[in-house]
């Protein structure tokens, strides 16, 4: 311990005497990363003009059944801004597939009602715009999800409507019973908005964009500044320099804590301040236990990654070859972390195995903290992380003392 605070104290003064350089070192990569977010926000920003993709509905039935469906579809709060849907006539339809005003109808056949009630097969026929290609397809796939739920339900109906007979209900009574459960089974899997999809994917990168990109672009910041200062604080000693300090009880296992410690310091000061700035842009008001939170998770990351660095610097001795690696490590880390690129344009094989890199897995709750509001986070993937680490550089630093003894 007394010459691991002796090359503390040493690192804090060589800090001190380049205070007039230090400051460079921390601005610079916040001009770079903010100049690259600003363009990177401005890609990725929703245009506010889009216009929704317009969308025939023709109904050829003219049943109850088949005008409440189509209400309900016209209706139905998930399609939101995207989808403009308009009952018209086939005629109508046609016109305005020639004229490129829709994109598709769609088109609810004669006797559809009569046989959705007797176990026929019910088909809803798609006439797409053959110069919107690709809008027809997305259209084509959402009537799949309606037709999946409309043969469900009509898996119910035929079944109630069975026992209904057999009861010996009334014709009258029996199609009003059938009616109705038709109404509730079609509002529980239309009304609720279930329309469009059985999952869900948040992509945080187009639907706030300013708010991911600038956690993402802080993160990059944080991680250049633990590499920078780690690298300012590496002093290259002569072997004759390195066998006096061996003489004397030396290793370079307490050298490389040294600067771990101190560069964690230094970096996560700077960082605490850098975030007091930010977090005024943030939507959501960041309470001091997402302070606690957010500070825990940084300190896990960037020791990990000074973990890292360090047992890169023990394993390779060439002083290039070393800041090499170390390069390309913290540049994949940076990638693969999702603050570059959002993960969810990775391929599934890479995003399943992405929970395992610390990076993303510090990044992640970040952006579930400050976007999603979330009230805890959990420490232990990074904790074991860096358990690994101090136990791995111990390792090899005491293996590499042996052999050169």
């Amino acid at each position: 311990m007394r010459y691991l605070l002796l090359f503390i104290k040493n690192h804090l003064m060589q800090l001190r005497r380049k205070w007039l350089s230090l400051p460079l070192l921390l601005i610079f990569p916040i001009i770079i990363v903010g100049l690259t977010a600003v363009i990177i926000i401005t890609y990725f920003s929703p245009s506010g003009d889009d216009e929704p993709v317009k969308i025939g509905l023709v109904d050829l039935d003219g049943s109850t059944e088949t005008q409440l469906v189509c209400q309900l579809i016209q209706e139905s709060s998930q399609l939101g801004s995207y989808l403009a849907i308009h009952s018209m006539s086939e005629s109508e339809a046609l016109k305005a597939i020639d004229k490129d005003r829709i994109a598709s109808y769609i088109v609810f056949p004669v006797n559809f009602t009569s046989d959705l009630y007797q176990g026929n097969t019910t088909e809803l026929p798609i006439i797409g715009n053959p110069n919107q290609p690709t809008v027809s397809y997305m259209i084509n796939e959402l009537m799949e999800s309606v037709a999946r739920h409309i043969r469900s339900s009509q898996a119910n109906i035929l079944s109630l409507n069975y026992y209904a007979k057999n009861l010996g209900m009334e014709d009258a009574a029996r199609n009003d019973f059938v009616f109705q459960q038709f109404q509730e089974f079609l509002f529980y899997t239309i009304g609720r908005d279930r329309i469009l999809s059985e999952k869900e994917i948040s992509n945080q990168a187009t639907s706030s964009p300013i708010q991911y990109f600038i956690i993402g672009g802080w993160f990059i910041v944080i991680t250049i500044w633990s590499f920078s200062i780690f690298h300012f604080l590496t002093k290259e000693n002569s072997s004759r320099m390195r066998n006096r300090m061996r003489l004397y009880g030396v290793t370079e296992l307490q050298q490389s804590l040294a600067k771990i410690i101190v560069t964690l310091a230094v970096s996560f000061l700077f960082s605490g301040v850098s975030f007091y700035f930010l977090s005024t842009i943030f939507e959501t008001e960041v309470i001091m236990q997402d302070y606690i939170r957010i500070g825990i998770v940084t300190t896990l990351f960037s020791s990990f990654l000074l973990l890292s660095l360090a047992i890169i610097e023990a394993i390779i001795s060439s002083q290039k070859l070393r800041l090499l690696a170390q390069s390309l490590f913290t540049i994949a880390s940076m990638i693969l972390s999702g603050a570059i690129i959002p993960v969810i344009y990775y391929p599934l094989s890479i995003q399943a195995f992405l929970p395992y890199i610390f990076s993303y897995e510090a990044l992640r709750w970040l952006q579930e903290i400050l976007l999603n509001d979330r009230f805890y986070a959990d420490y232990i993937p990074l904790l074991l992380m860096n358990g690994t680490g101090i136990f791995v550089l111990f390792g090899i630093s005491l293996w590499k003392e042996r052999v050169k003894q």
